[in-house]
């Protein structure tokens, strides 16, 4: 047999073994092509056929624990103890570092194979006179390493454009918001929440993930600020509806609540910038092994994400476009937030203008939603949301909100709703106490003994 196909023999062939168990993209782009008969021992074979037909059914990869109860199913004790050895030797080479290598020669080896199997095929019809079949074996095998998914095919497909599983949304749990989105953020796209510093952002975020995890959903959180323990205590508070400064007198209550909660919850914490989209992408991996796959990812915030060695100016801009693509790869809602700029403070309303490196974000953002809260906000505990961008729907719509920051419950209104006019006339009452509360406190500052005697008091 010929160096070409040699090439790629038994080190080849168990390195992409383990390429296909590190990357669920490549296992993806690869899965419509590869075929087990490609590989040459029968163990190699044996793998390769489980990896691709559990990622057909379950769409992820099968972890070392689905492959062992797998293997004990084998009946042949020779093939079992030839499989165990060969996953064995697959492992070491995960994390090898050619991998980039032997993914982008993966096609060449799908021909190199067929082509093998076709050559060795046509000497016997060589013998037989078949030209028609050694032809037709030939051409074969030139296709292999081409996608067998045309896509789409929109005249024959309008069942699936129907589907209830087109786009599996998860919902944020407010009502006027999911109906905007059609049910709330689907696999594969990224939601952003803006607001300057201390407006209430990562509340929404835990809000948002928290009515996932109430509704079923395992939850994964990423949080660049505040360590783990202390984001859950703010879910404490959002679950019970307990003030955080109160939530240490009533542990039990709060164990208790926990207990009928449906979905699951992982918090985890990275220093700000120290973590980059790669570094979330191996947690995650780790979370599927460990049975935690998650249906939502929160990142608190992507803004605190460093970047991944790019350029600096556009730094920012590529974290959120590599954040979706994490979102797509694996096939999960991605809902983060961005700084305002400052001058935010003040505005009733908060567009894309006021969003730092707003452009890159908007673009690369499915929903993006603002939130503006001025003093009288604050005091009122009230706010404004504001739709920047919905790609599954209208835009520019503004909705009245009530916000008690003390527990982070948030309540999100429809302009004509009796509660939203409510809440509308709260933020004009707002205004109004302060202004009162303000002069209160000039009245006490403004003592009789440090009031400014009138100069020409005395002048006749």
């Amino acid at each position: 047999m010929s160096d070409t196909f040699n090439v790629y023999g038994y080190s080849f062939q168990v390195k992409l073994l383990a390429a296909l168990f590190k990357n669920k993209t490549f296992l993806q782009q690869i899965s419509d092509i590869l075929e087990s008969s490609y590989f040459e021992s029968d163990s190699n074979k044996w793998i390769a056929s489980t990896i691709i037909h559990y990622f057909e059914e379950y769409k992820s990869i099968p972890t070392l624990e689905v492959m062992k109860v797998r293997v004990d199913s084998v009946d042949n004790e020779v093939l079992k103890t030839s499989i165990v050895d060969t996953l064995k030797e697959v492992m070491k080479h995960v994390d090898c570092e050619d991998m980039e290598f032997v993914q982008n020669e993966t096609i060449k080896f799908c021909k190199n194979q067929k082509l093998k199997g076709a050559i060795m095929e046509s000497v016997n019809l060589l013998q037989q006179g078949d030209y028609d079949g050694i032809k037709h074996r030939i051409d074969d095998a030139m296709k292999a390493g081409a996608d067998r998914d045309l896509g789409h095919e929109y005249m024959s497909m309008i069942d699936d454009r129907f589907s209830e599983t087109t786009r599996k949304t998860v919902p944020t749990g407010w009502d006027v918001v999911d109906d905007l989105m059609d049910g709330g953020l689907g696999p594969g796209e990224l939601g952003v929440f803006v607001a300057p510093a201390g407006i209430g952002k990562s509340w929404a975020l835990v809000n948002a993930a928290a009515n996932a995890v109430k509704a079923g959903k395992t939850v994964v959180q990423y949080t660049l600020e505040l360590s783990g323990a202390y984001v859950g205590l703010r879910f404490d508070s959002v679950f019970t509806g307990i003030a955080a400064q109160n939530l240490k007198y009533y542990q039990d209550d709060i164990k208790e609540k926990i207990q009928e909660i449906k979905g699951d919850l992982v918090i985890k914490y990275y220093p700000t910038k120290t973590a980059t989209v790669n570094t979330l992408k191996a947690h995650l991996d780790r979370c599927t092994m460990m049975g935690k796959k998650p249906d939502l990812l929160i990142v608190d915030y992507a803004d605190l994400l460093r970047g991944a060695g790019k350029e600096i100016r556009h730094e920012l801009g590529n974290i959120y476009e590599d954040l979706r693509g994490l979102a797509g790869e694996y096939e999960i809602p991605v809902w983060t937030a961005s700084q305002a700029n400052r001058s935010a403070l003040e505005d009733d309303i908060i567009g894309a203008e006021k969003i730092a490196e707003s452009y890159s974000k908007i673009m690369t953002a499915d929903f993006v939603l603002s939130l503006s809260r001025k003093i009288e906000d604050k005091i009122a505990g009230t706010g404004r949301w504001h739709v920047i961008k919905n790609r599954f729907g209208p835009d520019g719509i503004t909705f009245p909100s009530k916000m008690n920051m003390s527990n982070g419950q948030i309540q999100i209104y429809e302009e004509t709703s009796v509660q939203g006019k409510t809440t509308q006339k709260e933020i004009d009452g707002g205004a109004e106490a302060m202004r009162k509360r303000l002069a209160k406190k000039y009245t006490e500052v403004e003592s009789p003994e440090q009031k400014q005697k009138d100069p020409f008091a005395n002048l006749q």
